[in-house]
């Protein structure tokens, strides 16, 4: 079992990095070569901006190409939940610009030629307990009578249907949901930033931000300094670096997930028949879907830690069990790949994107940020850009967790708290 991304492991290599010093100057500076940074850098280099990208590792090193390969329509709380929180203008807002999100990756991926597997069959999501199908049974009808008129409820007479398991009392289905290889497209995106005259330089991490006058900003690297007419945040968890106000909003979550050796086709089929994105309702559930080559991805919050490579092999045998006691046909399949990464969660579950202190800045994608994250790049490049730009993440104000500072020392409570209510619902 190897301890890495599967989708890292068999993307081809990117090969637009910039090379030698940093030049002095430039109109936009991105920090992260995430999806959020590199559709900014696109859609800015294609702007006629000078653009410069500064990543800390390597492209698509961390959530970009690390997640568990769903591009799916629907924000990551529950829509009827969103609804009697936010109201039913706000709430369709939101699934909206979802759904546009999703296009918008269909839309690069066809334009650019990425090769990455791209799909869209749906996405479902599993009532792991019978008590939990009511709750599915709102957002259908709250969807239906808005935003999404092609959504199906599916009853535990027919689950089997769609995922031949016995762990699930029934499904909502969301027909725009997508999937596809993310190491591919991210290093495709990146390539196509590249040759539109975006400069990535990996291997260089930000380690001063002081703000000159306005937008203006002097950006520290161990490379040299570069002054920034503007400066886009699009660092995910943002628990490294000079990003002390950002560090107090967004809590870095562990994640983790496994990936099986290539099985016969004809089982993956039968599990599951119309091959859609999965997840289930439990609040320490699962995620997984099937991929080109005939693997299942599985994965979830299988302990409440942050991952490292220890953190990891344990999380590997979690979801290894969890793996098998929802098929227990998969009980002998062998693991190739198991790996972790950190979801930059926020209070609300909900993305942010505007301006603090004269840093731009969109982040926080709660786990739902692989479609997000590419519209939001293109959102905040014509805001940088100065073109009319429609930003559904801009909201009055954005609080400090109380008794936070960046360091998540409240994870084991949150994940015994979860693991309580999923127990008791």
């Amino acid at each position: 079992m190897k301890l890495e991304s599967f989708w890292q492991a068999t993307a081809p290599a990117f090969t637009g990095a910039a090379q030698g010093e940093l030049p002095a100057t430039a109109d936009v500076v991105v920090i992260g070569a995430g999806f959020t940074g590199i559709s900014a850098a696109l859609n800015l280099a294609r702007s006629g901006l000078k653009v410069v990208v500064l990543e800390a590792a390597k492209v698509m090193s961390q959530a970009s190409a690390r997640n568990g390969g769903h591009c799916n329509t629907g924000v990551a709380q529950d829509f009827a939940s969103l609804v009697a929180s936010r109201g039913m203008e706000q709430a369709s807002r939101y699934y909206r610009a979802f759904a546009d999100a999703v296009d918008y990756v269909e839309q690069l991926v066809q334009q650019e030629n990425i090769d990455c597997d791209f799909l869209r069959t749906g996405k479902i999501k599993l009532a792991s307990k019978a008590s939990h199908f009511p709750a599915l049974q709102a957002t259908y009808q709250a969807l239906r009578s808005s935003v999404d008129r092609e959504v199906e409820l599916v009853g535990a007479d027919r689950i089997r249907h769609e995922v031949d398991s016995a762990a699930f009392h029934g499904g909502l289905i969301q027909r725009r949901g997508g999937q596809m290889h993310m190491g591919k497209f991210g290093v495709g995106l990146a390539q196509a930033a590249a040759s539109s005259g975006a400069a990535i330089y990996q291997d260089t991490p930000v380690t001063g931000l002081t703000r000159l006058t306005g937008y203006r900003h002097r950006v520290a690297t161990p490379q040299g300094e570069i002054v920034a007419e503007k400066v886009l945040m699009a660092t995910g968890c943002s628990n490294r670096g000079p990003f002390r106000w950002f560090q107090r909003r967004i809590v870095p979550v562990g994640s983790f997930i496994v990936v099986t050796a290539p099985l016969p086709a004809e089982r993956l089929a039968s599990l599951l028949p119309n091959n859609r994105t999965c997840v289930t309702s439990l609040n320490v559930g699962n995620y997984f879907r099937t991929t080109a080559d005939h693997r299942l991805v599985f994965g979830g919050r299988a302990r409440f830690a942050i991952s490292n490579p220890t953190s990891d092999a344990r999380s590997g045998s979690v979801l290894q069990a969890g793996m098998s006691r929802l098929f227990p046909q998969l009980a002998t399949a062998k693991i190739d790949y198991c790996w972790g990464g950190l979801v930059d969660m926020t209070a609300d579950r909900l993305p942010h994107a505007g301006e603090q202190d004269g840093v731009f800045y969109s982040l926080g994608y709660s786990g739902h940020g692989t479609q997000m994250s590419v519209w939001m790049g293109r959102v905040m490049a014509d805001l940088l850009a100065e073109k009319p730009a429609d930003n559904p993440w801009l909201r009055d104000g954005w609080p400090a967790l109380p008794g936070y500072f960046g360091k998540p020392w409240f994870l084991p409570v949150a994940g015994w708290y979860y693991k309580a209510k999923d127990r008791l619902s």
